[in-house]
């Protein structure tokens, strides 16, 4: 199969103050004047990584072990300081409620906003309107502000955009736990019969039986270093195992 994400020997550095700064104006004054102390943290430590098109891979830690960092980089938000990543592929991320979103606008004119976002036309959009709106079940509440919805509701918005318009790479970042069962079940059947068209499936959730649900393989992370890949049922219950 193709390789549709590879990653080689990524790491990515992040600079933390060492010290309590209370405002901005002491932040800028230590800054300039060249007492501002940082200490490195290493987020993703030379992490190699291979996904191939079509398949779904879940990815597993503790928080702060670099989950998030990892999608972000895959999606081009950040660049590694050290090494490499070729994506092959158009992308359709989740991975913060809200994200892309503008709160004062209502939710019909966030849809065509994501829409912009993800690359695609005014008309692509409307074409694709009804069918969001009829996924999300959101019918009377899209003239509301984004800002008035809940985390559910939210999350219904970001995954029928998300979905609705045949990414070759979705990636989603816990958004599913937010939202009730019956919508969980919903959402699991749309990524499943994504995977039917071939679609490749990234998911970060603190759900062992989710990963296991929805996904093929899985990877898991501990302190930004790549602990161990291959079935996800096997790198689940490794990673319960640890954390008995």
């Amino acid at each position: 199969m193709e390789t549709i994400i590879q990653i080689s020997d990524a790491t990515i550095r992040f600079n933390i103050a060492s010290e309590r700064i209370d405002n901005i104006k002491e932040y800028f004054v230590k800054f300039f004047k060249g007492t501002l102390h940082f200490k490195e943290f290493l987020a993703l430590k030379n992490i190699n990584f291979e996904v191939k098109r079509g398949e779904s891979w879940g990815v597993v830690g503790n928080n702060g072990a670099g989950k998030s960092t990892l999608l972000k980089l895959i999606c081009g938000i950040i660049a590694p300081d050290k090494g490499g990543i070729a994506v092959n592929g158009r992308i359709s991320p989740i991975l913060e409620l809200g994200a892309g979103f503008d709160p004062n606008l209502t939710a019909r004119e966030n849809i065509f906003l994501q829409g912009a976002l993800l690359g695609h036309s005014h008309k692509f959009m409307e074409e694709r309107f009804n069918s969001i709106v009829e996924f999300s079940e959101l019918h009377d509440f899209l003239e509301m502000p984004i800002k008035n919805y809940s985390t559910g509701m939210q999350a219904r918005m970001a995954f029928s955009v998300a979905t609705v318009v045949d990414p070759e790479i979705l990636i989603v970042d816990e958004a599913l736990s937010v939202g009730d069962a019956a919508f969980q079940r919903k959402c699991a059947n749309r990524i499943r019969e994504m995977l039917k068209g071939n679609t490749t499936f990234l998911f970060v959730s603190h759900s062992n039986t989710m990963v296991q649900e929805l996904c093929q393989k899985a990877i898991w992370l501990r302190n930004g270093e790549l602990v161990m890949t291959g079935n996800a049922g096997e790198v689940c219950e490794a990673y319960s195992e640890y954390y008995k």
